[in-house]
């Protein structure tokens, strides 16, 4: 996660209720004296520090005092004060700013991971459109060479095309692998940037119309997670046309 993510779990850290996983990511940004993170868990802990002084001395009615002490059996004791009331209104403010920070969290978490199933459902969508139209064209690669990686590659004039690879190592730091669509003539047009998984699998569309008859290949290359305007390295993949 970036500092501007994880500003919004300074306070659920502070309270020390945080997931594991997103705790261990605070806790590496913490670790690299993150100034961001330093100072918001810093600001964090002080104002959840005040809860506990939050809350106003009171003076109840003396029979709701009695009724209370009855209700738990215990008897009243001199000169006992009623800090005790204080210290539950404070505990009971503290469990509700709790549970409101944790529903926030949990709220834009499911936010996040319905977002990120939609994309996926739409990725999906393309591919499989890509792959049964009559008149996407197959490319094969790797299938003589004993190294990875090796797949099939889906054109369609109108719908793009469908990288679908295995044996392909995760990318470096820093890294991703960035599609181009070859021209016979020309420069290499780039096609998006993508990624493996750790099982060396790598699914990649590109939705966007291509001139059948003037591509020559479609290649991929190792480039910065940025992208770059040109190949920069040598592919990894090529299929022909």
């Amino acid at each position: 996660m970036s500092c501007e993510e994880l500003k919004e779990l300074y306070e659920l850290y502070a309270l020390s209720a945080l997931e594991p996983a997103a705790r261990q990511e605070l806790d590496e940004h913490l670790a690299r004296r993150c100034p961001n993170c330093v100072e918001g868990v810093r600001q964090a802990r002080q104002w959840t520090s005040t809860l506990g002084y939050a809350a106003v001395d009171m003076e109840p009615l003396a029979r709701l005092r009695g009724r209370v002490l009855a209700a738990v059996g215990a008897a009243p004791e001199k000169g006992s004060g009623w800090n005790w009331l204080s210290h539950a209104w404070a505990a009971m403010a503290l469990v509700l700013l709790l549970a409101v920070l944790w529903y926030g969290y949990n709220t834009r978490n499911l936010q996040t991971r319905l977002a990120d199933l939609a994309a996926r459902n739409r990725l999906l969508a393309d591919a499989l459109a890509l792959v049964s139209l009559p008149d996407s064209q197959q490319l094969t690669f790797g299938g003589a060479a004993p190294a990875p990686p090796r797949g099939r590659i889906w054109v369609h004039p109108q719908r793009g095309v469908l990288l679908l690879a295995s044996r392909l190592p995760q990318a470096p730091a820093g890294k991703a692998y960035e599609m181009w669509i070859v021209p016979k003539a020309g420069a290499p047009i780039a096609a998006g940037l993508f990624q493996s998984n750790q099982q060396g699998e790598a699914m990649h569309v590109w939705p966007q119309t291509v001139d059948l008859a003037a591509a020559g290949a479609v290649a991929v290359t190792l480039e910065s997670e940025g992208g770059a305007p040109a190949p920069t390295t040598t592919p990894l993949i090529v299929a022909a046309f």
